[in-house]
């Protein structure tokens, strides 16, 4: 089931005695164990039959017990267990898991790991349990999501808007939808998100930003980024220069991807290695053709040094447009030194 599914039957009113929530991408996991906790009693019914635990903080023994008590003016409880996969004692819920109680809701969400599926515990909260594991996006799936999600909140957005809150955010789920629902209250009886609407509320400045940085630095337009990049030391902080080079190392990752595909690379084929729409590639198979592979390896290792100074590690008092400078220079000259 996707949480989607899940959630379908939940609106509908049909809950399950146990919900198992696991895997890498914590946002589907928040979304179902929300919608739960604030829909499944009413706030009158939630002082006496509402228990929000923390799997580190207590033994599963405390979950059946919760699990087991009648529910007191209302037709349920919900428990919900967060951090489950702190919970040292897993086997101890089995008796339970064989036969929960009807009038009782119990959500486990097990973040950022998966049960061992050859346990006997996870045998049966598998064939027991609404059972969902929550799969991280592949980055070639991020911008369908992102329109996806526009959609299901009753307004659209180009590809290339979509495009750009995936490179320019990555694969942060929950802040993505955080920018989505900004730019929704900043559009106001728009309906359509544009390009401009989003290198205006979540690139970093209005006159230059990361992406008219990639764009130079992609067509070796020297003095466009050096301008960039002055402007960017004197309207960035610190800490905001990190997704900067985040976004430069996707771009770079993906120019070095096409050089594997040979002269001449098809729209299509291209569109479908680094994962953009087939009307974006020009720009990457452009900037492919002009580095060569040697030259991008050099360029990936004045990004990780860039990294390391924007985090605080190494030589210190880096200011953004120094750390970016570096970078500039390594595009300008690695080849001469790869």
């Amino acid at each position: 089931m996707t949480h989607e599914d899940i959630l379908k039957d939940i609106k509908a009113g049909k809950y399950a005695p146990i919900y198992f929530l696991t895997g890498d991408e914590p946002y589907f996991i928040d979304v179902i164990s929300d919608y739960i906790e604030k829909h499944a009693l009413t706030e009158e019914e939630k002082s006496f039959n509402q228990a929000v635990l923390y799997g580190q903080d207590i033994e599963s023994k405390s979950i059946v017990d919760e699990a087991r008590q009648y529910p007191m003016m209302a037709s349920r409880r919900v428990i919900i267990i967060k951090e489950a996969q702190g919970l040292k004692d897993l086997d101890v819920l089995e008796s339970y898991i064989k036969k929960p109680a009807d009038t009782s809701i119990v959500v486990f969400c097990y973040k950022h790991k998966k049960v061992d599926k050859r346990t006997s515990f996870a045998k049966l909260i598998v064939n027991n349990s609404v059972f969902f594991e929550s799969k991280k996006l592949y980055d070639n799936q991020i911008a369908p999501w992102v329109t996806h999600l526009v959609k299901s909140k009753g307004y659209s957005i180009n590809q290339q808007a979509s495009q750009l809150i995936a490179e320019y955010i990555g694969d942060d789920l929950s802040r993505i939808v955080n920018e989505i629902d900004k730019l929704i209250v900043t559009v106001g009886g728009q309906k359509e998100i544009s390009v401009d609407d989003v290198r205006r509320e979540i690139g970093i400045s209005k006159d230059f930003n990361v992406f008219d940085l990639q764009v130079a630095l992609g067509t070796k337009n020297w003095v466009k980024a050096n301008r960039i990049i002055r402007y960017l030391d004197e309207h960035v902080k610190s800490g905001d220069v990190i997704p900067i080079i985040t976004v430069l190392f996707g771009y770079f990752y993906k120019v070095y991807q096409i050089k594997f595909l040979g002269n001449n690379p098809q729209q299509s084929e291209v569109a479908k290695l680094i994962g953009v729409p087939p009307f974006l590639t020009k720009e990457y198979i452009d900037a492919a053709s002009k580095y060569s592979a040697g030259h991008l390896q050099s360029i990936f290792q004045a990004l990780k040094k860039a990294d390391h100074h924007s985090k605080g590690i190494g030589q210190r008092n880096h200011t953004p447009g120094s750390i970016l400078k570096d970078v500039l220079i390594s595009c300008m000259y690695a080849e001469a030194t790869a």
